[in-house]
């Protein structure tokens, strides 16, 4: 009798944590097929689809914080993403995409026994390594990018992922333009351009901000069909065709 109940016991012990691990979103526990369904942020994506690819580096810094670059992700509903993930740091991370509350429920699985994923949501690494995760965003919404290792998440591997409605390009009024200067330190450019339709401004020759993703892909002499908005009261080049 006391044998039995032992091995009750350790039947419980073993499959408990299973279960558990199955409650999250694409949990450890899962059918790696059952992942191939939609999940709230969407669904594993089909390579040969690819709308977008985006380069996400993780490392750790001098003062000990934890970080991925970049920090934030905005991305239009339908887009097939395919993210090339760097580990440029010392030590092992991770790269998972899920709501908020699945990367919550999930940290707290990984506090209690460290996992490592094998799902098409997810890629772990080790310093110096790469991989990928390719993944269509096929619902509108605020979600989450981290890493949940233990205590990496709290050292501030993590950050959102804005998923909004696709704007048609027809909505989009592109201006022309060349660029005359191309100012990389100072995240500005020059732009010898025609009409900003969606500002009612005039052609001539103006100084935008642009981000440093922008800016790597200008040059002087280029010409460019661009959108210019106000961000933060700075006319900012946000688009380019």
């Amino acid at each position: 009798m006391k044998k039995l109940l032992l091995t009750t016991t350790l039947a419980i012990a073993i499959t408990g944590p299973a279960f558990a691990a199955g409650t999250h979103a694409g949990g450890h526990g899962d059918d790696k097929a059952a992942m191939t369904k939609e999940m709230m942020i969407g669904m594993p994506g089909d390579p040969s689809k690819v709308t977008r690819t985006i380069d996400v580096t993780m490392r750790e810094t001098d003062d000990g914080e934890m970080l991925f670059e970049p920090r934030s992700l905005d991305i239009e509903k339908g887009e097939t993403i395919r993210f090339n993930v760097i580990n440029n740091g010392e030590l092992e991370h991770e790269f998972v995409i899920d709501t908020m509350m699945g990367n919550a429920e999930h940290k707290e699985i990984m506090a209690k026994m460290d996992m490592e994923h094998d799902d098409p949501n997810s890629v772990r690494l080790d310093p110096a390594a790469s991989g990928e995760v390719v993944w269509t965003f096929s619902n509108a919404g605020t979600f989450e990018f981290a890493c949940l290792i233990p205590g990496h998440y709290e050292s501030g591997m993590h950050g959102p992922i804005t998923v909004g409605e696709q704007v048609a390009q027809a909505e989009v009024q592109y201006a022309k333009g060349t660029i005359t200067k191309v100012d990389a330190k100072g995240g500005k450019v020059t732009i010898d351009h025609g009409p900003l339709l969606n500002l009612d401004m005039p052609a001539m020759k103006m100084v935008f901000r642009a981000d440093a993703e922008m800016i790597a892909r200008l040059s002087e002499g280029q010409d460019i069909e661009f959108v210019a908005e106000p961000v933060n009261g700075k006319l900012t080049v946000t688009a380019l065709k």
